[in-house]
């Protein structure tokens, strides 16, 4: 298959998967999808650095960011124009058009510095619960790398292998996270590991709630 093939199918089933649940997404992932405002707390990004969010839905994350951090130039990529449509809304709403670009896109395409416009590339990438969704997540790991800019940094939150849970509840939680086109991997784990290997830049690594989510930090810390 080609790649613009395998970029239209996963473009659609983006927009299939999304387009009604755009209208409910954040209310019902605040009880499971933990972690997230955690990550936006370790962040700490300063006020002349750029991030940029691959996968970010409904811009939830990147608004919380925003105040969170002022100053901060944001932008955020998705492969649903519904979820985007709702993420310009909020961004809108919240009066951050200025500081918040969003673009549609495939994670792993390579095409983050050429979307925003961002030659230098960001100085920090965040994955918040995408990549257990991202056919190829090292591809999107990889892709997301080389977009950093020098001494740029990695940040992952996402579903973890939930081995310390009880059998029945990983069993049931991973069925049921199938039937959305989640599947968790230690993908993003190893490449990660890999990255450092070559660079010898630091990662950290967070196991939450019985290893339910995982938090990383790649990269040098301020």
């Amino acid at each position: 298959m080609s790649n613009a093939g395998t970029t239209a199918d996963a473009a659609a089933r983006m927009e299939r998967m999304y387009r009604w649940q755009r209208h409910l997404y954040d209310l019902s992932r605040k009880y499971y999808l933990w972690g997230r405002d955690r990550l936006v707390d370790e962040l700490d990004v300063r006020p002349d650095e750029t991030l940029l969010e691959i996968g970010c839905g409904t811009a939830r994350n990147l608004i919380a960011i925003a105040r969170r951090y002022p100053g901060t130039k944001l932008f955020g990529l998705d492969a649903s124009q519904s979820m985007l449509d709702v993420a310009r809304a909020k961004v809108g709403a919240a009066g951050l058009d200025e500081r918040i670009g969003l673009a549609f896109g495939l994670a792993g395409e390579g095409s983050e510095r050429r979307l925003f416009d961002r030659p230098n590339g960001f100085d920090r990438i965040v994955f918040s619960y995408a990549l257990s969704m991202i056919d190829d997540p090292e591809a999107a790991i990889t892709s997301a790398h080389a977009a950093l800019a020098p001494a740029g940094r990695l940040h992952v939150v996402d579903f973890g292998l939930m081995e310390r849970l009880p059998t029945p509840a990983r069993w049931a939680l991973m069925r049921w996270l199938a039937s959305f086109h989640v599947h968790p991997t230690d993908a993003p784990r190893a490449t990660l590991a890999r990255l450092v290997a070559e660079t010898g830049a630091p990662l950290t690594r967070q196991e939450l709630a019985g290893g339910y989510a995982r938090l990383m930090h790649y990269g040098p810390t301020n």
